[in-house]
């Protein structure tokens, strides 16, 4: 049944007025029943009981089989005047993929409270999102702190990644921000890429003060293989609650914690990327749906419309019914004047 709902919405007509027609059809019906309304005969008897016990014989029951031959023929005919046509499309489409690197800070200080639960599980969450919206592209991740290294190497088994994501932890390698580490090591993840489009997102809520690579030095290699860095400093301005172990358990100091703008926004620019500034976890979401919308794949829609008439069953079918009709009219069912 949904097989034949299918085939049918792919129907179509090349000439849809004269399907019109069909509204004469109930009027012949009308007219028909009213001039066959009064069956009293022509010639009457004086002694006519003895055919009131007569039954209605078989070829009398079928009289009206000719009428109805006669207007489904009509109905097929005028159909197939309404030339129905069927559909076959083709389509081609290509997509250009866009390559992504994910590069995200997993300092101590990413435990920073001022979002909930800390940075680093809202940038997690936030990054997760991201690769939801991207199903099209192949996309890593590195982490960098003191040290960096890759998480995932590109991919489109997107699952994994999002599992590998989720059990990122600060403490995974030595602690301090090492910004150029973390940006060399995601460039080297796409420097053997063949995408067209190529981009790092690199995510720190601090200033760098560690590592063999210089992140300038780092965002000029960047821009050597074409490729794009959009930065994000995390982080609200000001103190904010910090978690500190002690004998007696954690307890909670303000601290300030800055992150170098100028150099995050330096970087961008020598990438032809794009700063963004996340104080809030709102904010970072927002960040990753315009970076998501700044960089969307190509999609190439190309689509073929054969038409194929489906007239000539209906024609057919028209001829077959005023055929039979016209034999019976003739011959079984004929009439005597």
């Amino acid at each position: 049944m949904k097989d034949l709902i299918n085939i049918l919405s792919e129907i179509h007509f090349a000439y849809p007025a004269m399907l019109f027609g069909l509204i004469l059809l109930p009027l012949l019906i009308v007219y028909y029943i009213f001039s066959h309304k009064d069956h009293s005969p022509d010639i009457r008897y004086v002694h006519s009981a003895f055919a009131e016990e007569v039954k209605m014989s078989l070829r009398t029951r079928m009289r009206h089989i000719p009428m109805i031959l006669r207007m489904l023929a009509l109905t097929m005919l005028i159909i197939a005047l309404a030339r129905p046509q069927s559909s076959s499309r083709i389509h081609e489409i290509s997509v250009e993929g866009i390559d992504i690197m994910i590069a995200l800070d997993i300092s101590g200080s990413m435990l920073a409270e001022d979002f909930q639960p800390n940075r680093m599980e809202a940038a997690k969450l936030t990054a997760i999102e991201f690769i939801d919206l991207r199903p099209n592209d192949r996309i890593g991740m590195t982490v960098f702190s003191g040290e960096s290294f890759t998480l995932c190497p590109l991919t489109t088994d997107h699952r994994l990644l999002k599992e590998l994501a989720s059990g990122v932890t600060t403490g995974m390698v030595q602690d301090g921000t090492a910004i150029g580490d973390g940006l060399a090591t995601a460039i080297n993840g796409l420097r053997d890429s063949d995408a067209i489009s190529r981009v790092i997102v690199l995510l720190t809520d601090g200033i760098n003060n560690t590592g063999v690579i210089d992140p300038l030095t780092a965002a000029e290699m960047a821009a050597l293989f074409g490729i794009r860095v959009y930065t994000i400093g995390i982080g609200s301005s000001g103190l904010v609650p910090y978690p500190f172990p002690t004998p007696f358990g954690i307890q909670y100091r303000d601290v300030e914690i800055p992150v170098d703008e100028d150099l995050l926004r330096e970087i961008a620019d020598k990438t032809g990327g794009k700063y963004y500034w996340a104080e809030t976890q709102d904010a970072l979401e927002n960040v990753y749906e315009d970076i998501d919308r700044l960089e969307r794949s190509i999609i190439e829609h190309t689509e073929f419309t054969m038409n194929t008439d489906e007239y000539l069953p209906l024609l057919l079918l028209a001829i077959m019914f005023f055929s039979a009709e016209i034999v019976l009219r003739y011959t079984w069912l004929r009439s005597v004047p």
